[in-house]
C-alpha cells in the first residue's frame, strides 16, 4: 500500500507520537532509522506498523530489514515520508512498536552489578548518549528516576542509535529505587562536585550504583542521603560542572578499568 497523502489518518497519529501525552495514551512510540530499528527487531521487539520510502535508502540492505518485520508495513511518497521523519536526513525508515516496561525485580546480575541512575535527566540527547555508554560499558541495568524526559522520546531513541533495545532500562521513583538497591546490598556513589574524594580512588570494583543527576541541581537529597560514597570529578578551570553525559563515561570507564575488563 502507498500513501501518498498529507492528509492520510496513519500519517497525522505517528506525527503526534512526538507529543509524550500522545505516546503515553497511545502506549506506541516511534522507531527511526536503519540501525535503530535492526537493534530493536535483534532485541525482539516486534514493531507493530513500518513505513517506507525507497527512494531515501542508503544503503543496500534495508530490503532484508522489512522482510523480517512482520507488523503492518505501509510504503510511502517522498513527502509523505519527510513529514513523518524528525530528522534532518531520514533514511526512509520508521517504525511504530509498543512502550516497553521492565520492573526492578526484572533485572538480571552478573557476579558483581554493576548499575547507572539517572535522575531527572532533561534533555533527551544527554539520556540517549547515557544510554550508548552504558551499553558500551556492559551495565546491567540503567535506572531512570523521576523522569524529565521519557526514553520513548524520539530523540532519545536517535541518540541512543538503537542502544535502547540492548540495555535493561527501568522507570521508576528515586525512593523506590533507593530501596530496592539497599535490599539488594548495591553499594550507591553519587557523582557530586561538592564530594571529597576523587572518582579514581574510590573502590568500585564491588556491586555498584553510580548515580548521575542534573547539571543544574545535581542529584537529590534522596541520593545524596542514601549514597555510601560520594565522588568528583577534578575540575582545573573556572567551569564547575561538565555535560552530565560526558561525567557518566568519565565515571563508567574507571568502574570498567578497575574492574580489568
Amino acid at each position: 500500500m502507498l500513501i501518498a497523502s498529507l492528509q492520510n489518518p496513519k500519517i497525522k497519529n505517528l506525527v503526534r507520537l512526538r507529543d509524550r501525552r500522545h505516546r503515553d495514551n497511545s502506549g506506541l512510540f516511534l522507531i527511526e532509522g536503519y540501525r535503530e530499528l535492526l537493534r530493536a527487531v535483534d532485541a525482539g521487539l516486534a514493531i507493530d506498523e513500518l513505513y517506507y520510502c525507497r527512494e531515501m535508502f542508503l544503503g543496500g540492505n534495508e530490503e532484508a530489514l522489512i522482510e523480517r518485520i512482520s507488523g503492518q508495513k505501509f510504503e510511502c511518497s517522498p513527502q509523505v515520508f519527510k513529514k513523518i521523519s524528525y530528522r534532518d536526513r531520514p533514511d526512509g525508515l520508521l517504525g511504530a512498536a509498543r512502550q516497553m516496561t521492565r520492573r526492578l525485580d526484572e533485572i538480571q546480575f552478573k557476579s558483581a552489578p554493576f548499575v547507572v541512575i539517572a535522575e531527572s535527566i532533561e534533555k533527551p540527547g544527554n539520556l540517549g548518549t547515557i544510554l550508548r555508554t552504558s551499553d558500551a560499558v556492559g551495565v546491567d541495568a540503567l535506572i531512570v528516576c523521576d523522569r524529565c524526559t521519557d526514553i520513548h522520546n524520539p530523540n532519545v531513541v536517535r541518540a541512543s542509535v538503537g542502544t535502547l533495545f540492548t540495555v535493561p532500562v527501568v522507570e521508576t521513583s528515586g525512593a523506590e529505587a533507593l530501596e530496592w538497591l539497599e535490599k539488594q546490598g548495591i553499594v550507591i556513589v553519587a557523582a557530586t562536585p561538592s564530594a571529597e574524594t576523587v572518582y579514581s580512588e574510590a573502590d568500585l570494583t564491588g556491586p555498584v550504583a553510580v548515580a548521575f543527576g542534573t547539571e543544574q541541581y545535581g542529584l537529590s537529597d534522596v541520593w545524596m542521603e542514601g549514597a555510601e560514597t560520594k565522588v568528583k570529578i577534578p575540575m582545573r578551570g573556572v567551569a564547575d560542572s561538565l555535560n552530565v553525559a560526558l561525567s557518566t563515561g568519565v565515571l563508567l570507564y574507571e568502574v570498567l578499568r578497575q574492574r580489568g575488563l
